[in-house]
């Protein structure tokens, strides 16, 4: 929901609407990757504190500087959290801003895939090695090699191949990366070098990883987004393009590119015959929430498939402090999938 309705919210009303019901109420957390680890659920999100900065569009006032992560034995079991996994003083590289992670699991070792700002001002992915699902983890002394802009999702595919996903407009670089170098001009602006309305979406990237999950294994691509006439999306559907939250799972042999559209607040989907794309354009996984971002992953429980997200109605409507939560999703036999009202009707 944008930022100046939040004051006509009845909170109370609004949290006994909810479809769920925060996970952590500690700390506040959002951006939760989740995956099944060892038949337990462990999810990876990054850690809102309230630094006192003032809200801007670049993102300044997402201060995060640590991991914590939570666990659960199922969807309805208590959450625990494991305490801090990685601090930014951890890591050689990175000066500030650890926003939304993800991990994975290979050969018995744990992969925490991370964005921070470098010293230089700009955002990089960086990768930290632990023994267990909870860390600790230990950060890799540099970024991956040709990594840029937020949000690395990465996904395992049936042949044992790891992709990451990665991109994020606005605060998150990826529209100064359009010649394939970054464009430092206009630093205080998010919306310098953005497309115009007619012109193509900015795709998020992919790049699929070295067999040790350390670097990338290829140049970027391109994850294009098309319409229902087969036409990439355009930067000015702003219901649909892409802007951020990169997240891919696979259901009955389709891919689902799924992903947050940012100022317009939806979570949607769009389908694909692979990890590459392209990916068509399906529809809403959830309506806005509370608290202008929005961020999820989709994960398999037990048979079932669930959204983890976030809002702020823990904090009442406080933009960078917000809460995981999780709600259960419905594909249908055509394969599209029921659009979630995170506050009932």
């Amino acid at each position: 929901m944008p930022e100046d309705s939040i004051e006509h919210i009845d909170f109370k009303e609004l949290n006994e609407k909810a479809i769920s019901q925060p996970l952590v109420t500690n700390i506040y957390t959002a951006d939760p990757s989740a995956h099944v680890f060892e038949g337990k659920i462990y999810i990876y999100p990054s850690h809102d504190i309230d630094a006192g900065d003032a809200f801007d569009d670049l993102g300044s006032h997402f201060a995060m500087e640590d991991y914590h992560v939570i666990s659960m034995d199922s969807v309805d079991s208590p959450v625990v959290d494991h305490g801090v996994a990685l601090h930014v003083d951890d890591v050689p590289w990175a000066e500030k801003q650890m926003w939304a992670p993800d991990a994975h699991e290979k050969d018995g070792k744990y992969y925490l895939f991370f964005p921070a700002k470098a010293y230089d001002g700009i955002f990089r992915i960086g990768v930290a090695i632990g023994d267990s699902p909870v860390g600790p983890f230990k950060a890799q002394p540099e970024a991956i090699k040709g990594s840029f802009s937020i949000d690395p999702a990465v996904y395992k595919d049936d042949d044992g191949e790891y992709y990451m996903y990665f991109g994020g407009i606005w605060g998150g670089q990826l529209q100064r990366w359009r010649t394939g170098e970054f464009n430092a001009g206009q630093p205080e602006s998010p919306f310098a070098f953005i497309p115009e309305d007619d012109e193509p979406a900015l795709c998020a990237k992919i790049a699929k990883l070295t067999p040790d999950l350390l670097e990338f294994a290829e140049e970027p691509k391109d994850v294009v987004i098309l319409d229902e006439n087969g036409e990439a999306l355009l930067a000015g559907d702003t219901d649909r393009r892409f802007f951020e939250a990169a997240w891919v799972y696979k259901h009955n042999g389709k891919y689902y590119f799924t992903y947050s559209t940012g100022d317009s607040h939806f979570i949607c989907y769009a389908t694909g015959d692979s990890p590459y794309g392209p990916f068509t354009y399906g529809g809403r996984i959830l309506e806005p929430v509370v608290g202008w971002t929005t961020h999820h992953s989709v994960c398999q429980v037990e048979g079932k498939w669930y959204l983890f997200y976030h809002d702020s109605s823990l904090s009442k409507g406080v933009t960078h402090l917000r809460s995981i939560k999780v709600a259960e999703i419905i594909h249908n036999e055509d394969g599209s999938i029921q659009t979630l009202k995170p506050y009932g009707d």
